[in-house]
């Protein structure tokens, strides 16, 4: 399974981002799908998955409201969509696919690789 992350940029508090990940390879349906952030010193976070089966999806505390997860299964993609973003939503944003509720790194079973987003004051 190949993940292509795409989508990060520079914006000010407040703005909205779309990040976009590009699932590829054999059985990638299999898996769940869920995005990941590390802020500069800080570990790697979960912040939102989705199933490619059915409407379950999971958030972070931090971001519940603000942040939508969704995918189209046509484009084998998954998006996320970033609303009312502050500073503290400034990291590299991954996307993963594991297994549900991909919550945790070690439920990771593939990584992309990063995006960073930056939100400025």
């Amino acid at each position: 399974v190949q993940l292509q992350a795409s989508g990060g940029g520079l914006v000010q508090a407040g703005d909205s981002l779309r990040l976009s990940c590009a699932a590829s390879g054999r059985h990638v349906n299999a898996y769940a799908m869920g995005w990941f952030r590390q802020a500069p010193g800080k570990e790697r976070a979960f912040v939102a998955a989705v199933k490619w089966s059915d409407e379950n999806t999971n958030y972070a505390d931090s971001v519940k409201g603000r942040f939508t997860i969704s995918r189209d299964n046509a484009k084998n993609t998954v998006y996320l969509q970033m609303d009312s973003l502050n500073p503290e939503d400034t990291a590299v944003y991954y996307c993963a696919a594991g297994a549900w509720p991909i919550v945790r790194s070690r439920q990771v079973r593939y990584w992309g690789q990063g995006t960073l987003v930056t939100v400025s004051s």
